[in-house]
């Protein structure tokens, strides 16, 4: 699931500016978006041979190996992201529902908050690595963020340089459902969109409400 501002190639192509205005932003978001830096080939850790052109939502497929965050995720550094999804569209929303109330625990923010998402779906055909009893206790520590994607992390690095496609693990925020991570681009087959859902949360609870709004 992905916010829905992000839908779009740009947020500059929703603004009502001039064709010479929106150019000039343009060529300066150019230059500061880390997934156009990488597709021109200014990205050192994941080269032009790795990500997707010229097919149906390439740029999103782009932007979860390019925006990494400044601690990366479970099963990626800062330096490199990788495409996550839930097997069910229920583990997918209990797991974007976890990020979204620290978001709001974080700052400070009280009351009940609903936000929009698009449900991205993709197809996976290969061999992704399961994990074993030891990986599954030290991997899938559900707190504290970040610190504990310490050795999740260390595993994730070791097996992208031996080649490996992705991890497939149990949801950490949905224990009964399933997760992947898929840590090469041209993997992430079909992407394509489904619904739109609307999410509300508040930070210090531990629901969530989840409603479709689009078919």
């Amino acid at each position: 699931m992905i916010t829905a501002k992000y839908g779009a190639a740009s947020v500059l192509e929703s603004l009502p500016l001039p064709a010479e205005v929106l150019a000039d932003l343009s060529e300066l978001d150019a230059a500061t978006n880390e997934r156009k830096i990488a597709e021109n080939g200014g990205n050192g850790v994941i080269g032009l041979g790795e990500l997707l052109f010229g097919v149906p939502e390439a740029h999103v497929v782009n932007a979860a190996f390019t925006h990494p965050g400044p601690f990366g995720g479970r099963f990626h550094g800062s330096q490199r992201g990788a495409w996550y999804a839930g097997f069910e569209i229920e583990t997918s929303v209990a797991e974007v529902a976890f990020h979204k109330r620290r978001f709001l625990a974080d700052g400070r923010i009280q009351g009940q908050h609903a936000f929009d998402y698009i449900d991205f779906l993709a197809d996976f055909s290969g061999w992704f690595h399961t994990l074993n009893p030891a990986e599954q206790e030290s991997c899938l520590q559900p707190d504290p963020v970040p610190q504990c994607y310490g050795s999740s992390q260390a595993l994730a690095n070791k097996l992208l340089f031996e080649g490996a496609l992705g991890i497939v693990y149990s949801s950490v925020r949905r224990p009964s459902g399933t997760c992947i991570a898929c840590f090469r681009p041209a993997l992430v087959f079909h992407p394509r969109r489904g619904r739109k859902y609307r999410l509300t949360v508040e930070a210090g609870a531990d629901t969530v409400e989840s409603q479709a709004i689009t078919a």
